[in-house]
Parts: structure tokens; C-alpha cells; sequence
């Protein structure tokens, strides 16, 4: 974007809102539920009415919207502005700048932008794969083999995001997104063997920045005492940041390869989102299932 006038640095302009706002009616006098925190964009259709005032009310109505304060103005489709506009937000100290993409198009990438990056935010202990393009979250203990899981599922061509420390972000109402730390992207830590660069060894291929969270899993030392899901009927849950996300504790004890089992995890949980759930499907067929538990039927467009 080109800059039209900055009060200060760029670092010290602070964004704290995550949506925007069409000043249109605010220009043209009406300021009830204004939130001066959004960012403020002007397209074409607020500088075609603003233009068709009287230069003195044009004036009068830029006079009020900048006394406001707002935390930055963006004018859109590479519009002139005029000086008397750039003069009210010097008095005024408020930052203008100017993008040559189209109003709806700037405005879509800039609330896709803010979403991302003020995002509420958690970091946890653990690692992050993608499998058949499902993201999941690895957590468990340390040392319980979390990182020579994810080794393992690098070399059978799945992908790292993230190892030892996961950066979470709920980015709508209804998704997680995972990453990793910049300053320990593609780094994985090995006991016996030490740290290494998982994209340096594997290749680029085997990393990828983000992903989403589709799946938690939970590894834990296995423990004879406990009773482990067998069929997969109740639905396990976990809540992260305040959005339920599918939820299974595999226990660990050798012999018992986690990476296979990972993957069949994934695929699974795939099928459920597609509509098919194999425990309800056998049991229908057993003639244990009423009516309500029958799975849907779902034509795989690949197969």
C-alpha cells in the first residue's frame, strides 16, 4: 500500500480490531455505534456521495470523521485524494493509505489478514502433523514418543508443522490453526540423537507453515488398568479455546505402531466428517442400531 501520510513508524500504528468498516454513513453525519478502532476503508461509492456536497460540507463531515480519531483509513481503487483531506488528517493525526485493489477485494483480504493475525492465541507442549491432509495435534507426556512418531509419519510422506511447541490460533468460530514457533520451524528434537532440521533431511516437501486442527490425539504410556474406547461410538471431545475438537487417547507400549495407527486415525476421522462411521455401520448391520444411529450414505467421487 502506498503511504499517504503516517502520524509515526509503522511498528507504533496499533491495530487492535479484527473488523473493518464502510464509513459511508458516517460521512454522511450519523456516528451512533461508531468504533473508531476499526480500520476504515473508502471506496468508490463514499468518495461519489462525499463529492456531490458542497466543498464546505465536504469539508465539515471529513472535519467530524477525522476528530474521531479512527486508527487508520485505507482508500481503495487508487483514488485521488484531496489536500484539504490529508490536511484534516495531519491536524488530526490519523494514518491514510492508498491500495489500487478494488474496495470488496481489499476488504476481504484485509478481514482474512486481521482474522489470522489477531487471532486469540495458546502455545501447548506438543507436535503437529498433517496426514491425508488432516491436521493433527499430538499431545501427551514427555518423552512418551511424540517426536519419533512424527518422524516416522515424515518418512511414510506426511508433513510437520510443528514439534515440541504448537501455536494455536482460533481464527473463526468454528476453526483452529496450527503453526510453530518461527524461531523453531522445522526443528525436531530426538533423544539420543539431538535436534534436527526435518526440511534439511526430509526436503521442503516434508514441512508445511500451518495447517488446521481437525484432530487431537492423546498418547499415553498404556496402563492395564484403564479401559480403552474399542468400537468408537462415543465421540470423544476436547475444548481448545473454546471450540470442540475431536479427541482420541491412544495408548503407547511397544510392539504397537503408532504411525499406522495415526494414519488410520486421520482417514477415519474423514469418513466421519464425509458421514460414514464404521462402528454404527457394523452395528446396523448386526441389527444392534435403530433408525437414528443408520449412517448416511456418502458416494466417494474418487473411488
Amino acid at each position: 500500500m502506498e503511504e499517504l501520510y503516517l502520524p509515526d513508524e509503522t511498528q507504533n500504528v496499533l491495530i487492535s480490531s479484527v473488523e473493518i468498516n464502510r464509513p459511508g454513513i458516517q460521512l454522511a453525519g450519523f456516528y451512533g455505534y461508531f468504533d473508531n478502532k476499526r480500520i476504515q476503508i473508502i471506496g468508490k461509492t463514499e468518495e461519489g456521495y462525499i463529492e456531490e456536497l458542497p466543498e464546505e460540507v465536504r469539508r465539515k463531515r471529513y472535519e467530524e470523521f477525522f476528530s474521531r480519531k479512527p486508527a487508520l483509513v485505507i482508500v481503495a481503487r487508487g483514488l485521488e485524494v484531496a489536500d484539504y483531506v490529508l490536511e484534516t488528517a495531519r491536524k488530526y493525526e490519523v494514518p491514510i493509505l492508498r491500495s489500487e485493489e478494488s474496495t470488496s477485494g481489499l476488504a476481504a483480504a484485509l478481514i482474512s489478514f486481521l482474522n489470522l493475525h489477531l487471532a486469540p492465541r495458546i502455545t501447548r507442549h506438543g507436535v503437529m502433523v498433517e496426514v491425508y491432509g488432516e491436521g493433527i495435534l499430538l499431545l501427551g507426556e514427555s518423552g512418551v514418543g511424540k517426536s519419533e512418531t512424527a518422524i516416522e509419519l515424515i518418512k511414510r510422506g506426511h508433513r510437520l508443522i510443528a514439534d515440541d511447541a504448537v501455536e494455536i490460533r482460533r481464527v473463526s468460530s468454528r476453526s483452529l490453526v496450527g503453526s510453530a514457533p518461527e524461531n523453531i520451524r522445522h526443528f525436531i528434537e530426538l533423544r539420543g540423537i539431538g535436534i534436527v532440521n526435518a526440511s534439511r533431511i526430509f526436503g521442503v516437501g516434508a514441512v508445511k507453515l500451518t495447517e488446521k486442527i481437525d484432530m487431537v490425539i492423546k498418547l499415553e504410556p498404556w496402563d492395564a488398568g484403564r479401559v480403552y474406547d474399542r468400537t468408537g461410538l462415543d465421540e470423544e471431545k476436547t475444548e481448545i479455546l473454546g471450540i470442540k475438537v475431536p479427541c482420541v487417547t491412544i495408548p503407547v507400549k511397544p510392539g504397537r505402531n503408532l504411525a499406522v495407527i495415526i494414519e488410520v486415525a486421520a482417514m477415519n476421522n474423514r469418513q466421519k466428517k464425509l458421514g460414514y462411521n464404521a462402528a454404527q455401520d457394523l452395528l446396523h448391520r448386526l441389527g444392534i442400531a435403530d433408525d437414528r444411529d443408520t449412517p448416511k450414505q456418502v458416494v466417494d467421487p474418487f473411488a
